[in-house]
């Protein structure tokens, strides 16, 4: 006769086990590729090189259907951290659904262009556009709006 004993624990550790790779299972079944490859399919026609000035900034913004103001109503430079906080690694989550990657750009100087938008649809407060900059391409931004209890989001409109 085979006698074999099981202790809570290994059954508790077991049905998480289990529980995890269903998760997992059903997030790789329900997972929508295709609005995946829609994302992708819009940004291929984005230029994101070439962006030496602010009006290339507003340009670059342009591509989205943005209207902004014609000078940017702050400009200037700062070195991303080495290691991100809280809520820098939130704002990169921000840039890895549209494609971009701050965390390639740690320790580096980058240019941050804010302008006004005066075309943001459903919303009467103000909103800025972010572009930042590192080496005349864009490697991040967002569209946000001045109000603490707002919004951000990436460069498409939702």
């Amino acid at each position: 006769m085979f006698v074999y004993s099981v202790r809570a624990g290994t059954l508790k550790f077991l049905t998480l086990l289990v529980l995890t790779l269903a998760a997992v299972i059903t997030l790789a079944v329900f997972a929508r590729p295709e609005s995946i490859a829609a994302d992708a399919a819009v940004n291929e026609n984005i230029k994101y090189s070439g962006v030496r000035s602010a009006e290339d900034a507003r340009v670059f913004l342009e591509q989205f259907g943005w209207q902004t103001d014609q000078k940017p109503v702050e400009s200037g430079s700062f070195t991303l951290p080495a290691d991100f906080d809280r809520a820098l690694a939130g704002y990169n989550e921000i840039q890895l659904a549209q494609g971009l990657d701050l965390s390639k750009y740690t320790k580096k100087t980058v240019t941050r262009y804010t302008f006004t938008v005066t075309n943001y649809k459903g919303y009467e407060g103000t909103v800025y556009a972010n572009v930042i900059v590192y080496k005349n391409k864009v490697v991040g931004g967002d569209i946000s709006s001045a109000s603490p209890d707002g919004f951000l989001h990436g460069f498409s409109a939702p």
